[in-house]
């Protein structure tokens, strides 16, 4: 006897969700608060008890391939499909990437617990570098060469002015900063 399969619809978790990591936040909050009653309500100290990894797959936002001199000529169509891209769709997901950054590098910094949230992500990927379904062998081992250079880069961090994710001053490395976060426990931030 077979049983049926009912057929699944499924879309990109990226479309409401580009950069997981406030889910993931949330999602933590959820759990620990079930397991552990007396751990909230959450004092701006207990911050330090949580670590965030977030590693973005690139963004080509260096690219620049609007305008708003340009856009501002654009009626519908070319908001949907202009120069071989989708410039309603870009402007959505980024924006929801980097609101997500910028809200968890506020929340951060404010505590101040700064240091426990690391976001890797490389914004100069143009091409196919910064494709999302070239999975050529070719594509595939520059993109392991591309992560390793960004391992040796500088840790950034949103500067809460401009929006834009600047090298921190201490010049540590991402790799430097990976090594860091896992050697880290949960007791040596209480």
């Amino acid at each position: 006897m077979h049983s049926r399969i009912p057929p699944y619809h499924l879309i990109d978790g990226g479309v409401t969700a580009n950069n997981p990591a406030l889910v993931a936040i949330a999602q933590v909050f959820k759990e620990t608060a079930n397991a552990i009653p007396d751990f909230f309500p959450l004092a701006a100290t207990n911050y330090g008890r949580f670590l965030v990894i977030s590693i973005g797959t690139s963004s080509p936002k260096i690219e620049r391939k609007y305008n708003a001199k340009m856009a501002v000529k654009w009626g519908t169509v070319d908001w949907l499909l202009h120069g071989g891209s989708v410039p309603l769709v870009d402007v959505f997901t980024t924006a929801s990437a980097d609101m997500v950054d910028f809200h968890i590098s506020a929340t951060f910094q404010a505590l101040p617990f700064e240091d426990n949230y690391l976001r890797i992500q490389d914004d100069t990927l143009t091409g196919k570098d910064s494709s999302v379904d070239i999975a050529t062998k070719e594509n595939l081992e520059n993109l392991l060469r591309i992560g390793e250079r960004l391992l040796k880069k500088p840790v950034s961090r949103v500067n809460l002015e401009t929006g834009l994710s600047e090298p921190i001053a201490k010049g540590t490395t991402n790799a430097d900063a990976l090594k860091r976060c896992s050697n880290t426990s949960i007791h040596d931030n209480q």
